[in-house]
């Protein structure tokens, strides 16, 4: 046999003589639903991207942040806060089941399970609607997920003891404290450096340093009490409150 003889040759009108591969159609061939990555859709991007960064920008210009002291390992009266977007799991931990010797399920338990919720969200909806109400378990997932958070956000916010944390975590000035006085002794004999710190810093209760206040003033406090500081904590003598008064008032003195 010649080369090339007793060879056929069979067309397949079904087989396209120029394959294009897989690439999808351009935009164009779709008005009015989509549009050029670059530059429309990246420019509209860009630009919400600005207004939301100068927004920011002027909020930090306007409003001083709110710094507090120097952190203090040795303070155990000190009231640690989350930033406002874990306030919510903050919370949670507040409530008797999920806080205690149930530590473990409010913070491990309830928040995986509600995140592993939202995580399997998609697979457990798979329905082709884009409509709300056509994806019960993916809007409930949702809608649920985002008014825990904003609930307990709230009750966070609405129910912390803000003018303690306030004054914990203010940056007073050192001043000079002698430790040797006798109205010194006083103060560490009768717990006052528990709240108000080795050297009148502040901690659970207020600074001490430059209160402004006459012995009188403050022996009326010791005894009476004042905002968070019940009353009777003093247990000395007419003496030592004299004593004690008279140190708080001038933290230097001899």
């Amino acid at each position: 046999m010649h080369r090339g003889k007793g060879m056929k040759f069979v067309g397949d009108s079904r087989v396209p003589a120029n394959r294009k591969p897989n690439i999808p159609k351009d935009y164009s061939e779709f008005p009015g639903k989509t549009e050029a990555f670059w530059p429309n859709f990246l420019l509209k991007e860009w630009l919400v991207g600005a207004v939301f960064l100068i927004g920011y920008l002027s909020l930090t210009v306007a409003h001083e942040p709110p710094l507090e002291k120097i952190a203090d390992p040795t303070d155990a009266g000190y009231i640690p806060l989350p930033d406002w977007y874990f306030l919510f799991l903050y919370q949670l931990l507040k409530y008797d089941f999920a806080s205690g010797p149930y530590n473990v399920i409010g913070a491990f338990v309830i928040p995986g399970i509600a995140f592993g919720a939202l995580l399997l969200a998609p697979f457990i909806d798979r329905g082709p609607a884009r409509r709300p109400g056509k994806r019960p378990l993916a809007t409930g997932f949702m809608l649920l997920g985002v008014a825990a958070t904003i609930f307990l956000t709230w009750e966070s916010v609405a129910y912390h003891d803000w003018e303690t944390q306030r004054s914990q975590g203010e940056i007073v000035a050192e001043v000079e404290v002698n430790t040797e006085a006798e109205g010194y002794a006083i103060y560490e004999q009768q717990g006052c450096i528990n709240c108000h710190g080795e050297n009148l810093e502040g901690g659970a209760g207020p600074a001490l340093g430059d209160t402004g206040l006459s012995p009188e003033e403050i022996a009326e406090i010791a005894v009476n009490g004042q905002g968070q500081m019940p009353a009777g904590l003093f247990e000395g003598t007419d003496e030592e409150l004299q004593q004690l008064a008279e140190f708080i008032s001038d933290p230097a003195a001899e």
